[in-house]
C-alpha cells in the first residue's frame, strides 16, 4: 500500500510570533518572573487594540473634534484624547498589576480604586500623542513606560512612585496608528516591533531587534519656531540642511506627532529635535510621558537622547508634568547637534 501523501498545514500559516507569545517566552526565561508584567502588557495591548479600532473609525464614530475642555497642559482636549485616556485607565486599573498611573491628560496621580488590588508596577502614558493630527487623518500614537514602585507593597501608589528617572524604567513602548498599527517596545535589551493584523486581532512580530544606524540623512524639527530658538540651535539647523563639510544636506521630515517622527527615525536613522525656545524656556515635551520613554527605546536601539545638557534618562523629575528640551536619534547626528547648538 502506497504511503499517503502528507497534507501539511491546512490553509495559510500564522504570520509569526504574537506579542503575547514574545512576552511569555521572556517570562519563562526569567525564573523570578511572577507573570504580573505579562498580564500588564496584555492589558496595554488590549487598550491599544480598542484605541486603534476607534482611530480607524474616527470620522464615522463621532470622535473627531474637541470636548471643549482644557487639560493640565493648557491644551484643548480632543474627543479621541479623552477616549484613549479613559480606555487605558479602565483596562489597566482593575488588573491588580499597577499601584498608580500618570497621564499627560490628568493633573494628579491616577489612584487605583479601593475595590481593586494594588500591584508592584507604575504605568505612565501619553494616551494620544499628536492629537492635532486626528482630524486630518495623519499618524498619531500612544506612548507608555513602566517602572517598579518604590513605596511599600500592598498600599496605594503615590507621587513618589511616579517621579522616577528614565534610567529606572523596566519597559517602555509606543503604538503608532497609521497605514498599519504597530506596537514597539523594549525592556532595555533590544527593541522589537509588532504589526497588528486586524483580521486575526493580534500584534505579530514584524521588526525584531531594531538597531538604529549611527548616522541618518534626515532631521525632524518644527522650523516654524526658528525665530524663537537660540543662535546655537539656529546655527545647527542652518548647518544640517546645507551641503557642507563634504557631506550632503539632510532632508527635512516633520509630521507633527513625536511618536510618528521618532518611529521613522528609529527605523531609518536621523535626528528629532524639540529644543527650548523663547516661549518654552524649559522645553515643551513632557519628560515622563514623552521624552523618557522614547529615550529608553532609542538608547536600547543604539541611539542617543539628550536634553542639550545631560542624558535624558539621568534627569530626575521633580514635577509630574515637567517639561524638557530633547535631542534624540542616531548617535552621530545627536553628537553633531550638541556640538554645534551647545558648544
Amino acid at each position: 500500500m502506497a504511503n499517503s501523501p502528507s497534507l501539511g498545514p491546512v490553509g495559510p500559516s500564522l504570520p509569526g510570533t504574537t506579542l503575547e507569545r514574545h512576552i511569555l517566552d521572556r517570562q519563562r526565561a526569567n525564573p523570578e518572573a511572577t507573570g504580573d508584567f505579562t498580564r500588564l502588557f496584555q492589558q496595554i495591548s488590549l487598550a491599544a487594540k480598542i484605541i486603534g479600532s476607534r482611530v480607524s473609525r474616527a470620522g464615522l464614530s463621532g470622535v473627531l473634534g474637541t470636548t471643549g475642555k482644557i487639560n493640565v497642559q493648557g491644551e484643548v482636549v480632543a474627543k479621541l484624547d479623552e477616549f484613549a485616556n479613559n480606555t487605558l485607565v479602565s483596562v489597566v486599573q482593575s488588573g491588580g498589576q499597577v499601584c498608580v498611573m500618570g497621564s499627560e491628560e490628568v493633573e494628579e496621580p491616577i489612584l487605583i480604586p479601593s475595590e481593586y488590588p494594588c500591584g508592584k508596577y507604575v504605568l505612565q502614558f501619553d494616551p494620544l500623542d499628536g492629537s492635532g493630527n486626528i482630524d486630518i487623518n495623519a499618524s498619531i500614537g500612544t506612548i507608555f513606560s513602566i517602572h517598579k514602585r518604590v513605596t511599600p507593597a500592598g498600599g496605594p501608589g503615590t507621587l513618589e512612585d511616579l517621579l522616577q528617572p528614565g534610567r529606572d524604567i523596566v519597559a517602555a513602548g509606543y503604538v503608532i496608528y497609521g497605514s498599519s498599527n504597530m506596537l514597539v517596545y523594549s525592556t532595555g535589551d533590544g527593541v522589537h516591533g509588532f504589526t497588528y493584523d486586524p483580521g486575526i486581532g493580534e500584534f505579530f512580530l514584524s521588526h525584531e531587534n531594531i538597531r538604529m544606524p549611527e548616522r541618518g540623512n534626515t532631521y525632524s524639527i518644527n522650523e516654524g519656531n526658528y525665530h524663537k530658538w537660540s543662535p546655537g540651535v539656529q546655527a545647527w539647523v542652518d548647518w544640517v540642511k546645507s551641503p557642507t563639510d563634504g557631506r550632503s544636506a539632510y532632508g527635512h521630515r516633520y509630521i507633527g506627532a513625536m511618536v510618528a517622527d521618532l518611529h521613522r527615525t528609529l527605523l531609518r536613522g536621523g535626528i528629532f529635535v524639540y529644543p527650548a525656545d523663547k516661549k518654552n524656556q524649559s522645553g515643551k515635551l513632557r519628560l515622563l510621558y514623552e521624552a523618557s520613554p522614547m529615550a529608553f527605546i532609542v538608547e536600547a536601539a543604539g541611539g542617543m537622547a539628550s536634553t542639550g545638557a545631560e542624558r535624558v534618562l539621568d534627569l530626575v523629575p521633580t514635577e509630574l508634568h515637567q517639561r524638557t528640551p530633547l535631542y534624540i536619534g542616531s548617535i552621530r547626528d545627536v553628537e553633531d547637534a550638541l556640538r554645534i547648538a551647545h558648544g
